[in-house]
Formats: structure tokens, sequence, C-alpha cells
């Protein structure tokens, strides 16, 4: 026992081994997600997050400790954003054809998710940093943790506030949606990306390709807008 834990010890600063455990934590996530034949529910993502979780907390091992080898998945996050260019490229004649009320589900989406997310935190007693940090929630990580630096909230907490909302938005979307009797594959997509970028945009690929192609355009403009909105918002109305 003593030597399992002299070996667990030696491979815990190793920071390939939290990347590594990053990696096989998504893979089994994924497989499951297949038993499950791909249910809202069994989101790979949560999956992974909880496998994670529970592999800390039965460690004892700090998360700074887990990041030092895992962010390197964190700095991909800003190169697979960037290259969520490439489907509104692709899909340039499609998005001209609807600009209009694209433009305007953009608008109303950001404002939304900023206004409800402080309002009702609001209302439950909220306040400080803890306050606005929710206001970029819905952006995706990398934008989402500058706009919270920038209006003076908690980087760290904004990106579990981030994550949160992905998977709760990847979860709830489809069945939502389908009561709700959309059809369109590009409204969908395109409303998935907004509310729930990044986490959403992948399970809207899973759905279907114009689903996901829409909700990579979504997340990339209600990026830009929550960079804009958010900072606005906070100081008018904190």
């Amino acid at each position: 026992m003593d030597e399992a834990v002299d070996l667990w010890s030696y491979l815990a600063r190793d920071p390939l081994l939290w990347l590594t455990a990053t990696l096989l934590a998504y893979i089994a996530a994924e497989r499951l997600s297949e038993m499950a034949g791909r249910h809202p529910l069994a989101n790979p993502v949560l999956i992974a997050a909880i496998l994670l979780a529970a592999l800390l907390t039965a460690t004892g091992t700090p998360y700074a400790t887990y990041f030092e080898g895992a962010q390197f998945v964190h700095f991909m996050l800003g190169p697979a954003t960037v290259a969520l260019a490439l489907p509104l490229y692709d899909n340039l004649a499609r998005v001209r054809a609807s600009l209009l009320p694209m433009a305007a589900a953009l608008v109303a989406g950001s404002l939304t998710a900023i206004l409800s997310a402080l309002g009702i935190a609001w209302a439950l007693g909220v306040r400080g940093e803890v306050l606005v940090s929710l206001a970029p929630k819905s952006a995706t990580a990398p934008v989402a943790l500058g706009v919270s630096e920038a209006v003076g909230g908690q980087p760290s907490l904004t990106a579990v506030l981030v994550i949160l909302t992905g998977i709760t938005g990847a979860v709830v979307a489809t069945p939502m949606l389908n009561a709700l009797g959309i059809r369109d594959w590009r409204a969908r997509g395109f409303a998935v990306g907004v509310a729930a970028h990044g986490i959403g945009t992948a399970q809207a690929f899973r759905v279907h390709s114009t689903a996901g192609a829409f909700s990579g355009i979504g997340m990339g403009l209600n990026a830009v807008l929550t960079a804009i909105l958010a900072p606005l918002v906070v100081g008018l109305l904190l």
C-alpha cells in the first residue's frame, strides 16, 4: 500500500498525468453517451466533468495541480473558437438570406441571457463581484473570462458558470425545441449557439450538421455582442 501511495505521489506531480486523465475521461464519456443512445442527459462534457471531479476528490488533488496538466486543453479553446469562423464562411449565402431575423434573434438572445441572469441573481440577494460574474455566462469561455475581468467579476467563477450554462443548454435544448415544434435546423442551431456556446454547439452537430453550423455562427456572433453589451449593461444597471 505504501508503495502504491508513493507511486501515485510521484505520478501526480507530472502534468501529463492530468492531461491524459482529461482525455481518457472524455473518451469514456463519449462511449457512455453512445451506449445511452445519445440521450440529452448523457452529455459527454457533463459525464467527463463528473468523472474528473470524482477522481480529484478521491485522490485529494487540488484543482491548481490538475490545471497545470490540463491547461493545454484550456489553451485550445481559443483556436477552437476562431475555427468556428469556417461554418460562417461555408454558410455565408444562407446567413445573408436570413440576416435580419438572425440579427434580431442575436440581440434578443444576448440581452435576455445577460438581463435574466443579473435580474434573477439580484432578486435572490446576490451582490458585488459574484453578481457581475454572471453577466457573460452565455458567451464562449475565452470571451466570457475576459469580459468578467473587465467588469470586475471573478473569472474563475465565470468559468464555472459558463460550463454549467453550456451543459444545461446541451441537455435541455433538443427536448425543449422538439416540444415547441421548431423544425428549422437553422433556427434550432442558432438558438443553441447563442444560449449555450461551445458545449451546445457540439451537441447541435451531433443532432444535425446544419444545426451545428448555425450554432457555431450563433456562438461566434454572441461572443462578440456579449463583449459589447455586458459591460454596458453592468455599467448602466449596477
